[in-house]
């Protein structure tokens, strides 16, 4: 769906995006994370053939795209970051404007059912210059959305929302998703990433440092399990012993009798932790499996590669 191959931006001396290779397959919600100043944004406006590329190539929908073609544009919903809005029209005109822009018939019960699913039906006829940062994020969106896109390129899309006006543009997107719709969303928000996205792709100065699935990066870690531990009661002499387990990295006080274990790789040891327990005389009334965050994997990575680079 999205195929950048040595993807390259030079101003000068700097190279804002690096041979960078990315890949949105067809259906898929693709998160597009780095920290402020990796390069995001310049990719995006790559792909949408706002920026011109110094070298490497974009392809979009399968053919070369340099954003000269209007069949390809059609074919795309793009929200852009504080992107700039007609303040002088009501928000159903606004959205009736760029029905006729992207030549939509009747589009009508499009409007009314994309302002109603973003609960700004009953603002339609506020103009748009008395919109809130997050209301005008969300008519952005309806308005990628309104000539039904293959295609949305989402640029920081929750960014000035309250936590409810985040679900509702969550829900949206995923039920989008379902419909088919492929969706490529950058964003710094990664609890959101996390619980829309299939796949993932962290740059850093530029360069594409991974991409692969929430599981899939946690697993990059270098580590096994978190295991929580909860005991009946306080214990406190038994953590050098746990500490001394083959199997084990690091033991975590949460609480007097609340644990967290981090294991090695390989396979899971809670029955052998458990084992161990009972031999000691410890009454375990609880242990439980706890995920590694997006952010714990972004965090390593991102980390790694500023200090590699920092040896180089």
């Amino acid at each position: 769906m999205i195929r950048t191959e040595n993807l390259c931006k030079r101003y000068g001396s700097f190279a804002a995006v690096d041979d960078l290779n990315l890949h949105v397959q067809p259906g898929e919600i693709y998160g597009f994370l780095g920290p402020n100043g990796a390069g995001k944004t310049t990719t995006l406006m790559m792909i949408l053939g706002i920026i011109r590329p110094t070298s490497g190539r974009v392809e979009v929908l399968g053919q070369p795209y340099d954003g000269s073609s209007f069949a390809l544009r059609r074919r795309m919903g793009v929200v852009a970051e504080d992107a700039w809005q007609y303040d002088e029209m009501t928000a159903y005109e606004y959205l009736a404007f760029f029905a006729r822009l992207n030549r939509v018939e009747q589009p009508g019960p499009a409007i009314q059912s994309l302002l109603e699913r973003t609960e700004l039906w009953e603002r339609r006829q506020v103009l748009v210059g008395g919109f809130s940062r997050g209301m005008r994020q969300k008519l952005n969106l309806c308005r990628a959305l309104l000539h039904d896109p293959e295609l949305l390129i989402l640029d920081e899309p929750v960014s000035g929302l309250d936590p409810n006006g985040i679900r509702q543009v969550r829900e949206l997107l995923l039920e989008e998703n379902r419909r088919g719709r492929t969706i490529l969303i950058s964003s710094h928000i990664l609890s959101e990433i996390e619980q829309t996205a299939h796949r993932v792709g962290i740059i850093a100065g530029g360069r594409l440092l991974v991409e692969d699935s929430v599981a899939g990066l946690a697993g990059r870690l270098g580590e096994g399990q978190r295991i929580e531990v909860e005991f009946q009661q306080p214990i406190a002499d038994l953590r050098s012993q746990l500490e001394a387990l083959p199997f084990v990295l690091e033991v975590e006080g949460r609480t007097p009798n609340r644990w967290l274990v981090t294991t090695a790789m390989g396979e899971d040891q809670r029955p052998e932790l458990a084992r161990f327990l009972a031999g000691q005389g410890v009454l375990v009334i609880g242990m439980r499996l706890l995920e590694r965050s997006l952010e714990e994997a972004f965090i390593t990575i991102t980390d790694a590669a500023v200090r590699t680079w920092a040896e180089e």
